[in-house]
């Protein structure tokens, strides 16, 4: 081959979670090729979507070319007639694109790139460099955590957010949740702040917005020290409508917010009312909470949110927890 022809590279994988053992594999690619490919197969098995895997790759290296293998095939082995269908696959994806180098860690590099007519580059084939699976890290991504890049991490993180008028056993719950799934879990910044600034138990419109970013800010931090899972209690949803119940209206920016929380958590629980009423001398009375739990369950029906109602005891609220998240096609462990 001639060294002063433009080079290209191919690599391809499900990246199922995208790790640092891919990132070796990209990284001396990029430093080898003029060009580089990456091919990232599709599995309807996997529970992280093809559009959040090829996301990572490309907020990581904005540089390089990210296909979407669509209607890849899910045939492994190496019969004359499974690699015979893997290749025509890749071919006919690659159209004419002329690839000079193929890139893996796998056994797979030999036969692929006679059939690119390319040379076979295989990188770290024994893990001793980078010792990590993408098996190893579904298994136990907390575990393995120092293998993922924090953008994949968070992706792997199962949000789940705690809703519910004052004094339905949110924080509690939320507490006892961590405690049991050992991890993470955000307590309402709301509370904190509400201490510190209200004024005749008030809150300006400026103060709800800032509770909402400040709420969202530790919540980001948090998720990267989660296992599995992090609790949530509130979000910015629940800031808005305080706002709208204070004043009546909402600055846009904390409208934006609550719009935008909407598919910031894969799993929205709402705790009932069916608890005693805690009635403290900052809360409004059970009336209030009675009113406020309405509103908080019209405006999840009217933004269209699938949401799970928690009652019973503490312990009986766990194990409705536990029983969805077993269950929700939403959970990613």
């Amino acid at each position: 081959m001639n060294m002063s022809e433009h080079k290209v590279g191919l690599t391809l994988g499900k990246f199922a979670p995208f790790h640092k053992g891919h990132q070796l594999l990209i990284e001396t690619a990029v430093n080898e090729v003029d060009e580089l490919i990456v091919l990232i197969y599709d599995d309807p098995v996997i529970n992280i979507a093809l559009a959040t895997r090829a996301a990572w790759i490309r907020e990581i290296y904005p540089k390089i070319v990210v296909i979407e293998g669509v209607n890849s095939p899910n045939d492994t082995g190496y019969t004359p007639e499974i690699m015979k269908i893997q290749e025509d696959y890749v071919l006919s994806v690659l159209g004419n694109r002329t690839i000079s180098h193929f890139y893996s860690s796998e056994p797979y590099g030999v036969h692929m790139s006679i059939a690119l007519n390319a040379v076979n580059r295989q990188v770290d084939v024994s893990r001793n460099i980078i010792p990590i699976s993408a098996t190893k890290i579904r298994k136990d991504s907390f575990e393995n955590k120092k293998f993922i890049h924090p953008i994949v991490y968070k992706d792997l993180i199962t949000k789940v957010v705690l809703l519910g008028a004052p004094s339905t056993g949110k924080t509690t719950l939320a507490e006892k949740l961590a405690f049991h799934f050992d991890t993470q879990w955000m307590p309402e910044y709301g509370r904190e702040y509400w201490e510190k600034h209200q004024i005749n138990k008030r809150l300006t419109l400026e103060d709800l917005l800032k509770i909402a970013e400040t709420h969202i800010e530790r919540e980001d931090a948090l998720v990267l020290q989660s296992n599995r899972i992090l609790f949530s209690d509130t979000n910015a949803i629940t800031t808005y409508l305080f706002s709208l119940d204070y004043h009546g209206t909402a600055l846009a920016a904390l409208e934006n917010l609550a719009k935008a929380a909407e598919n910031r958590h894969d799993i929205i629980f709402v705790c009932d009312t069916d608890i005693p009423y805690d009635d403290t001398w900052d809360r409004s009375g059970d009336v209030k909470r009675k009113e406020f739990q309405q509103k908080i369950i019209e405006d999840l029906n009217n933004r269209n949110l699938k949401y799970y109602m928690l009652n019973g005891t503490i312990d009986e609220r766990i194990e409705q927890v536990s029983k969805v998240l077993s269950a929700s096609e939403n959970c990613k462990f």
